[in-house]
């Protein structure tokens, strides 16, 4: 078998190429950045990361559409361990559906992470957003979630700090977002294909 029908095979990409999606994708609402997504969109079935430094830049804001339409079907929304109790007529007009989300508020982060994986593969969730700072076992937690989100078929997002950039990670998608001059920008250290230095998605 040659290089050209290698490239040809589901799950294969070329370094320099976006991948062919081998999950499902959930428009995002910036064309711009679905753009730049493996198959055009958020990832569904598998474990993403958003990097930021401080609560309410628009770290959450910029996924609205994913998380609206990883709702459909009647499937809930699961909000874990949040910095603070989502903001119910932002979510709204966003069109989130408040009545299929599930606010989650573990005593530790252990207990953070075996409820996101619990969410995750139950089927009954269509995303688990998870925050959470330094854990034991990490790597191994990420990886649990990872399994979760593919049993589930569910969009897992993990909100963390942009210092735990230099942390190894099974995600398959790493986002790094912060706020410059009114807008968010945002690059993509990790995705399956050519990394991305910079994005401006939203004012």
């Amino acid at each position: 078998m040659n290089v050209a029908e290698l490239a040809r095979l589901p799950g294969v990409w070329r370094g320099g190429e976006l991948e062919r999606a081998v999950h499902s994708t959930v428009a995002t609402g910036h064309a711009a950045l679905d753009r730049e997504l493996p198959g055009g969109g958020w990832p569904m079935g598998t474990l993403s990361e958003v990097l930021h430094e401080g609560v309410g830049i628009g770290e959450v804001g910029f996924l609205a559409g994913a998380i609206a339409r990883a709702s459909e079907g009647d499937r809930l929304v699961a909000w874990i361990n949040t910095p603070h109790v989502p903001y119910a007529p932002a979510l709204a007009q966003m069109g989130v559906p408040l009545d299929r989300c599930v606010v989650i508020n573990p005593q530790s982060a252990e207990d953070a992470l075996w409820a996101a994986e619990q969410a995750l593969k139950s089927g009954a969730c269509g995303a688990a957003l998870l925050w959470i700072s330094h854990v034991k076992n990490q790597y191994a937690w990420l990886r649990r979630l990872q399994m979760a989100a593919e049993s589930g078929r569910a969009m897992a997002v993990f909100f963390r700090a942009a210092a735990d950039e230099a942390l190894s990670t099974p995600a398959h998608l790493r986002v790094v977002v912060w706020r410059e001059g009114g807008v968010l920008r945002m690059r993509i250290p990790k995705r399956r294909g050519p990394p991305l230095a910079l994005l401006t998605v939203a004012s």
